[in-house]
Parts: structure tokens; sequence; C-alpha cells
């Protein structure tokens, strides 16, 4: 009899487990190499759980899922699926960024990526013909210089583009063997990580300069030819002074974003369309001040300007309402501890010094502070407090992680508020009660936001991705957050729905790259959300068509 298996079988994974019927087993070839069990995918799922609770550690939860994903793709993401809220968090942020300072240590067999070093300029198309993948949809690539908060890592932030990647299938059902993760290796500038025994990488400075410039243009272009024209190329990590022109250089003639610069930009401005909801007033009734005034935060304020000029604002008056404090206190014009980098010139006011974020605060008397410093505790108390008494709900978004790098905590916004915060963080919190109230703080994760844009560009054949797309997914993603949401102070959505929100995502970028001409998958469908769905990946098990047998009971 002929063996006929369900789309996307993977033969590697079917001795993985004993959820195989002995006929299946017979046929297979694989009898008597599991034990005589026979168990569902729920009992399966259960095992993993049961498990992952005799562990205490979380890096070893982490190890233990990686082993899982090696071994048993397809129950990997079956067990985040049952609880994303639970899991995500031992998947990705905080705990990826444990992963990331000791993943040299842990590190056991060749992971699910490729290393690409400097020296390798030249051959990096060669490089890339090793994945034996043919059909790949989407890379996430890093060089390891701004890993989260931590700093720069060098190779050890592969367990970066890794978590992306495992949150693309997971929260949007983008086929795993489509996406391939990638770390640039050009050296590392932390000293302790150089001296480490342990470390993979180059043991050597960073390489900078023409040099790192060629390097990466080599690269694009050779995914390109690798992978076509429309494989998706997305910057993960790279240092600030990196980030911003590489965007620029690439973004219109690739199918490219940065995560931490538009990603993040989308989130939190998804989180703030959602507070409008609570305050009644619009995004161009607010004055904002950033604590930092990096990829993430620049990302954020030129999307809140591109957001108030859809509400009819002008652009310079949109810009006149967003300040930016960074290490050497509020960006003005000619202060005295030096020149402003372009970025950061937009936003640049002609105002006096003032060094401290509290005595800003003070003199700016801002409705809306988000931080994105990676400075734990900067929001204090007094800060937290001054917020409070110039706003009867002000807006306060702690959206570093890891989760010692948050700016507050949930609890420290909502009791030197009075319970009056509208909060949102980057890392996850606990509930919070306050005078009988009990809080359930949103987190502000990019995870929201990049695998339904992934999902959506993927689907479309998008040729580019325009700021435009992003601030439409930050529509998308407020308009799933309902009124029992904000009841408990939540301005996303619950995780447990992400699936269906990341559809909802991606429709919105499908529909927007057809009516821009950016999409080439034609002709464009008809039932564009049926289409989306169609394309995603299944993590139910491979059905073998036999007959049914199984040993019998005593």
């Amino acid at each position: 009899m002929e063996l006929i298996f369900a789309p996307e079988v993977n033969l590697d994974e079917l001795i993985q487990g004993p959820t195989y019927s002995v006929v299946e087993r017979q046929r297979l070839g694989i009898l008597g190499l599991l034990p005589a069990a026979v168990r569902t995918d729920e009992e399966e799922i259960a095992r993993c759980k049961a498990n992952l609770d005799r562990l205490t550690d979380d890096l070893d939860k982490y190890i233990y899922l990686a082993h899982l994903q090696d071994a048993n793709e397809r129950l990997f993401y079956q067990l985040l699926n049952t609880n994303v809220q639970e899991f995500m968090p031992l998947v990705y942020t905080p705990v990826v960024g444990l992963a990331c300072q000791n993943f040299s240590l842990i590190f056991n067999k060749p992971p699910r990526g490729l290393f690409i070093t400097i020296y390798d300029k030249g051959y990096i198309y060669e490089i890339l013909k090793n994945w034996p993948e043919q059909d790949i949809r989407a890379i996430v690539v890093t060089d390891g210089e701004r890993i989260l908060g931590l700093g720069d890592l060098g190779a050890n932030g592969m367990g970066i583009p890794i978590g992306k990647l495992s949150l693309y299938t997971a929260l949007a059902g983008v086929k795993p063997s489509q996406c391939l993760p990638i770390t640039l290796d050009v050296g590392c500038n932390t000293q302790s990580i150089l001296d480490d025994p342990n470390y993979l990488g180059l043991r050597q400075r960073r390489i900078t300069g023409p040099e790192y410039d060629e390097f990466l243009e080599e690269f694009m272009y050779a995914c390109v030819r690798r992978f076509g024209r429309n494989v998706l190329i997305q910057f993960e990590d790279f240092g600030n002074h990196n980030a911003f022109r590489l965007l620029a250089k690439y973004r219109d003639d690739f199918c490219t974003f940065n995560d931490d610069i538009q990603g993040t930009a989308s989130v939190a401005v998804a989180g703030l369309l959602a507070s409008l909801k609570v305050t009644g007033t619009r995004l161009s009734d607010h004055t904002i001040l950033f604590q930092g005034a990096g990829e993430a935060s620049i990302g954020i304020a030129n999307l809140c300007v591109m957001a108030m000029k859809k509400e009819g604002t002008s652009d310079k008056d949109a810009k006149s309402k967003i300040w930016l404090v960074d290490s050497k206190g509020l960006v003005v014009n000619n202060r005295p501890e030096g020149g402003i980098s372009g970025h950061k010139q937009h936003f640049a006011k002609d105002v006096a010094p003032i060094r401290e974020l509290g005595q800003a605060i003070k003199t700016i008397k801002p409705s809306i502070l988000i931080g994105a410093s990676a400075i734990g505790g900067a929001f204090t108390a007094e800060i937290l407090q001054d917020m409070a008494k110039f706003n009867k709900q002000p807006v306060i978004f702690a959206l570093s992680n890891p989760t010692h790098k948050s700016e507050c905590t949930a609890e420290q916004a909502y009791t030197h508020t009075d319970g009056n915060a509208i909060f949102a963080s980057g890392s996850p919190f606990d509930p919070v009660t306050y005078k009988g109230k009990t809080f359930e703080p949103g987190q502000g994760n990019n995870s929201y936001v990049f695998p339904g844009i992934a999902l959506g560009v993927i689907c479309a054949g998008a040729k580019v991705i325009t700021d435009e797309l992003f601030l439409i997914s930050a529509q998308a993603l407020a308009d799933q957050v309902r009124e029992t949401d904000l009841d408990v102070g939540r301005l996303y959505p619950p995780l447990q729905s992400i699936k269906d929100i990341s559809v909802k995502i991606a429709r919105a970028i499908v529909e927007e790259a057809y009516n821009t001409g950016v999409a080439s998958t034609f002709p464009k469908p008809c039932y564009i959300e049926e289409f989306i769905r169609c394309q995603m990946y299944d993590t139910s098990r491979a059905q073998v068509l036999f007959p049914e047998y199984s040993y019998p009971k005593l």
C-alpha cells in the first residue's frame, strides 16, 4: 500500500514521538524503535509541560524547549500554542537575553541558522547555498552589536534571530522551513566576551568602516540572488550608528525592515492609539517625552508624527509635540555637551538645555512618558508622582527589556500615580492590586506586530516595506483592544488571541500592498483572509492512511 502523508510532513520527525499507531510504525519501518504506548498529541503536550514543571531555572527551561524544537518541531509549536502567554517569555524576552549571554556555554550542536563571518566576504552566496532549504521567504539577521539592553554580545546574539523566527511561526503561522536565522560575525567589542574561554565567535574587535559596508552589501545581494527578489530581510539588534543608515540605504530596493526601529514603533503607537480610547483625546492633543533617543525612541517618534499628520496636524506642529532626553539631557540645539546626531536633529528644540529627566518633566509637563533607554529605574517615584500631578491620566510606557532594564515596574507606576496611570511595558509584569482594583498591565512587545507584518509581506510578495505599513499595523492592533481590556488597564489584547491578531494585521498589510502596487503575488486573491490562512503552518500531526490497529489492552 502506498503511504500518503498530509502536506508539509517532515519524515525526520516521524520517529520522534510515540504518537503513531502500530500499523503506521510497521509501514514506516520504525516498529520497535519506540515504546509500546500510542499517545495522542494532547498527552505528549502534557508530558512536555510536566518536564518543564520539573525545572526551576529559566535558562534550563529555554534549553529544554530548544532541544524539543530540534527533536520535534511540530510538538514544540503545539506546546507554544497551548499557552502563548506562559511560554513566549521562555522562547523570547526576557529569557532570550539570558540565553544570549550564555549562548556559547549552552551551544551543543549547530543551531537553526547560519554564521557568516567578515572573512567569508567574497563567498557569502556559496555559504547561503549550504543551507538545505530552498524556499526561504524570511531572514532575520543580526550582527550582535546591541542585543536587547545587554550591549555587544557578538556571535552570542544568534539567540535573537532564532527566537524571532520561532515567533514568526508560533504567532503568525509562517512555515518554519521558510525561515532562516543569520548572524553576521564581524567581531565583538565586549572584552569579557572575548576573554571567555567558551566564546565561539571571532576573537577580535569589531570591523567597521568600508570593509563592514562592503560585507553588508554583498550579504544583501547574495540573499536576493539565492532566495529571490522578495525575500524578507529583517534587521535585528544592530548598533544605532548602523541601524538607521542601513535601513535608509536598503529600504527602497529590498524587502527589508528594522524591527528595533519600525516594529517597536508600530507596537508602541498601537498602545498609544488604544490609550486614546481611555482619555477620549487625539494623539495630536498630547505632549510626548522620550527617555532615550536611540533606535526605538526615534522610530516611535517618527511614527507618532505620521499618526498626528493623519489626524490633520502639520508636520511642524507634530514634531513640536515630541521631546527627547538622551544621555546628555534634553535634546536641544546648541547644547554645551556637544552636537546632535542626524536622526535626533528633527526633534531638537530651541530652548535652554536641561540635564536631568526629572527637571525636563517639570518644565515640559508631558502627558505621555515613554522609556526606551535600557536604564532600569529611570522613572523614579518623584517622576511618576509629577506625571500624575500634571495629568489626570498620565500615559507611561516603560518599554526597555529584559525586565531589570525596565524604567519602572507596573507596581511602581500604579502606586506612585495613585492608580491613575495608563501603563504598558516591554517586559511582562504580574497583575497589580492597588486600593482594591486589580490592574493587568499590557506588554507592548514587538511580537504583537512583526509576525503579522511578515506573514502579510510574504503572502503579498511585497517588493518593499513602507512606513505606512507600520502605521496600518498599529491601527489594526489597536482595533483589537476591547473595552474589557481597557477596564483592567490593558492596552493590548490578550496574547492568547495573537494568531488571529496576526491574521488581521497580515490582511491589512496585503490589502495595502495591492492598493499601492508593491505586491507581486498575482492574481490578487478574492478572499484575502482565507488566502492568508491557507498559507499558514499546520501543527497537526501528519496522518498516515492505514487501517487502525492497536496493542491489546489488558
